[in-house]
């Protein structure tokens, strides 16, 4: 269920506020979904929308996750003020996820989407794991 009401958003952690709220970034390498490998769905930590499908994934190996593709029209991308970046954030709460990065030649896409673990969770694709 996506959360569309603000006050209705999922508690989070101090890290995941951190990042999430106030655009931070977690630590190469130390958050729960930079090299796991489950087949399912990311989704926002904090309002639950669909973000990125396990089958985009790819071991980038920067310490943080990273996707090729985003689910189609969930992922809203935003120039830094800087111009050297782009960030990501969720489409429907704001909430931070990261920055895309292009023509890195990681992928056929050329496209990495740089996610922090902290402003995600994984959902298990139904039938795995049992």
């Amino acid at each position: 269920m996506v959360i569309k009401d603000a006050q209705d958003y999922n508690p989070l952690e101090p890290m995941e506020a951190q990042v999430i709220l106030r655009k931070g970034t977690e630590r190469a390498f130390t958050g729960a979904y930079f090299d796991y490998k489950g087949e399912g769905v990311y989704i926002c930590k904090q309002c639950n929308l669909p973000l990125f499908s396990s089958k985009d994934k790819f071991n980038s190996g920067t310490g943080w996750p990273s996707f090729d593709d985003i689910i189609k029209d969930n992922v809203k991308e935003i120039p830094d003020a800087d111009g050297m970046r782009t960030e990501i954030v969720c489409a429907n709460c704001g909430g931070h996820l990261g920055h895309v990065f292009r023509g890195e030649g990681f992928t056929k896409k050329q496209t990495r989407h740089c996610a922090n673990s902290a402003s995600l969770t994984f959902v298990e694709a139904e039938g795995e794991g049992n």
